[in-house]
C-alpha cells in the first residue's frame, strides 16, 4: 500500500524516511554510544565499519540500470576515499570475511533502498566532520569521505532524492526500495558491532 498525506502519495524519499525512522535512529544512537571519536584509534574502526558498506555497495556505481535513474551516480562513490582514509591514519582495509552485498547484478529496487542510506549518511555527516577536525583530520587527510560535496550537502541530497522519487517504481518494487534501506541499516548495525562497539 502506498503512504499517503491526506491523498497525495507521498514521494518514494519521504516514504523511505517515515518507514525506516525507527532502525535509522537506533543506529545512530548505537553509533554514538560507541563513542567513535573519542580518539583516533576509535575513529579507526569506525572508518574501517565505512570501508565495509560501500565495499558491499561499490559495484552498483557502475550499474548502468543505475545511473541511468541517478545520472551522477559514479561521482558519489565513497570507497577510494575511506581507503585514503584508512591509509592516512596507518590503518590497513579490513578483512570482509564474506562477499559484497551485491555483484555484478543487483535487484534495482532493493539497491536504490541501499544507495538512499549511503547518500543519507554523507548528508548527516557534517557533525561527524567537525568531531573529526577535532582530532586534527580534515577533508585532506583522514577524514575525506565526511567532507561535503562542493555544491553543498543540501544540494547534493536534493539532487539525489529528486532523482530517486522521479524513478518510476511499482507499489511491491517501492517495497522492496523499504526493505533494501532496512537491510543496508541493519548492515551498518551489525558492522558496528562487530568493529567499533566490541573495542
Amino acid at each position: 500500500m502506498t503512504m499517503t498525506t491526506d491523498t497525495v502519495p507521498l514521494p518514494l524519499s519521504k516514504r523511505l524516511k517515515v518507514e525506516t525512522e525507527s532502525v535509522h535512529e537506533a543506529l545512530d544512537k548505537r553509533i554514538m554510544s560507541a563513542d567513535p571519536f573519542a580518539d583516533r584509534e576509535r575513529y579507526g574502526r569506525f572508518v574501517a565499519v565505512q570501508y565495509l558498506f560501500h565495499r558491499d555497495i561499490d559495484a552498483l556505481y557502475e550499474q548502468p540500470a543505475l545511473a541511468a535513474l541517478l545520472p551522477d551516480l559514479a561521482d558519489r562513490r565513497r570507497l577510494p576515499l575511506i581507503a585514503f582514509d584508512l591509509a592516512d591514519l596507518g590503518l590497513a582495509v579490513p578483512e570482509a570475511g564474506a562477499a559484497p552485498a551485491f555483484g555484478a547484478g543487483a535487484d534495482i529496487p532493493t539497491a536504490l533502498g541501499w544507495l538512499y542510506v549511503a547518500e543519507g549518511s554523507n548528508l548527516g555527516a557534517a557533525f561527524l566532520f567537525k568531531a573529526a577536525a577535532a582530532l586534527g583530520l580534515d577533508e585532506n587527510s583522514g577524514a575525506r569521505h565526511l567532507a561535503g560535496h562542493p555544491e553543498g550537502r543540501a544540494r547534493h541530497w536534493r539532487s539525489f532524492t529528486a532523482a530517486l522519487d522521479a524513478a518510476a517504481l511499482s507499489p511491491a518494487e517501492q517495497a522492496r526500495a523499504r526493505a533494501g534501506a532496512e537491510a543496508a541499516f541493519l548492515r551498518v548495525r551489525g558492522l558496528v558491532e562487530d568493529h567499533l562497539a566490541r573495542a
